[in-house]
């Protein structure tokens, strides 16, 4: 029996983890944490029975003990609860589904107890994979990524030596704008972007396929996970979503994943390394699909990517002002308080203001952080 943490139970991957566990009754969940939908947290304790459950304000934890009152179940609340699930006796995996930096902490906690992360919180790398990728090699845990793109390359380079890596290929789908022009995107509504072609995903994270943003998360993530330097990590549009991501060897020699887009594969393949279980589902038919093709992304219309990677050059305390300039600027935009192409705008902005501190500790990072959420707050309320 393999016992599981999940940070972020009531989100899409979150949900989506259960959904794998409750097809392998060899899975147990022992510990669940969620941000503050009391409701449906209620229905996943009743349901998987954890030992620990937390809610990230104090309100919603004081609404959830009540409801489940009737249980055998500890609620913890904060960043105190989170780190007290990152690290639950018994656990051996945490599946980090959180969204946002407030994930760093638990994923350090959690490997210094020894526990393998399941990483499907892009924010801990792109801010701190200086920090967590050799805390990981000193404490002997396995950092297994989630992303069905990094999912994809791990996969790709199993087997093969890391050192002779040529290329890391990792394939966007070019969200619902591919192909479309700045001009086009200057009156994109909220309902708009949030129309993904292939993936059913989170409202913030469908906004950043949209913007190419996501992706510029992502190479900053590999970077870190496969131990190459930016320049040998290419972006290509490859609208059908069949071929997730691949890995250019020395000899010329091109090994890549490729399936159906459901994220519940990366997933169950993460929470079994190395085993490969079954899994009902749809299968490729290639004689349906006909063709698979692929495209330079747009860097000029799509300047969230080119972003990343400037942010990833410059490195140190960089990577965190993009990602949380990027995060402000995606509330505001659901929130219908600046246009779609503001959302790079405000990422330049807050960049171009930022002093970058190269040797970075977590608490400069989420001083960083604080930074370019006031900065961001300021330049708003001056418009």
């Amino acid at each position: 029996m393999k016992k599981i943490a999940i940070l972020g139970s009531t989100g899409s991957i979150g949900t989506q983890t259960l959904e794998v566990v409750q097809s392998n009754p060899d899975l147990q969940v022992i510990a669940l944490a969620a941000g503050n939908r009391v409701e449906k947290m209620e229905a996943q304790i009743r349901e998987f029975h954890p030992e620990v459950a937390g809610m990230w304000r104090e309100e919603a934890a004081r609404d959830l003990r009540e409801r489940v009152a009737d249980l055998d179940v500890k609620i913890v609340s904060g960043m105190e609860g989170l780190l007290e699930i990152a690290t639950w006796p018994g656990s051996q995996v945490l599946v980090t589904a959180i969204v946002g930096m407030i994930g760093i902490r638990p994923t350090i906690a959690a490997i210094q107890a020894g526990k393998d992360i399941a990483l499907a919180n892009k924010e801990t790398l792109v801010t701190a994979g200086h920090i967590i990728m050799p805390l990981a090699r000193e404490y002997r845990v396995s950092i297994l990524p989630v992303d069905s793109e990094h999912s994809a390359i791990f996969q790709s380079l199993n087997g093969e030596p890391a050192d002779k890596i040529e290329k890391i290929l990792l394939t966007a789908s070019g969200g619902p704008f591919r192909g479309r022009t700045r001009g086009d995107l200057e009156h994109v509504q909220v309902e708009d972007a949030l129309r993904h072609p292939n993936w059913a995903m989170g409202r913030k994270i469908t906004i950043d396929s949209s913007t190419l943003v996501n992706k510029g998360l992502e190479v900053m993530e590999a970077r870190w996970l496969f131990g190459v330097g930016l320049d040998r990590i290419q972006v290509l549009v490859h609208p059908q979503s069949i071929l997730h991501s691949a890995v250019q060897f020395v000899d010329g020699a091109i090994m890549a994943q490729m399936g159906v887009p459901d994220m519940k594969l990366p997933i169950q393949y993460a929470l079994f390394y190395p085993d490969r279980r079954p899994m009902t589902g749809e299968r490729v038919d290639f004689f349906a699909l006909g063709q698979m093709t692929f495209e330079q992304p747009d860097l000029e219309t799509f300047q969230g990517l080119r972003l990343a990677y400037e942010a990833a050059s410059l490195g140190g305390t960089m990577p965190t002002v993009y990602n949380a300039a990027n995060e402000r600027a995606v509330a505001l935009f659901l929130d219908r308080e600046i246009s779609y192409l503001q959302i790079p705008e405000l990422i330049a902005e807050a960049m171009a203001h930022h002093q970058v501190l190269q040797e970075a500790g977590v608490e400069d990072i989420l001083a960083a952080e604080q930074e370019t959420y006031e900065y961001i707050a300021g330049r708003i309320s001056r418009k």
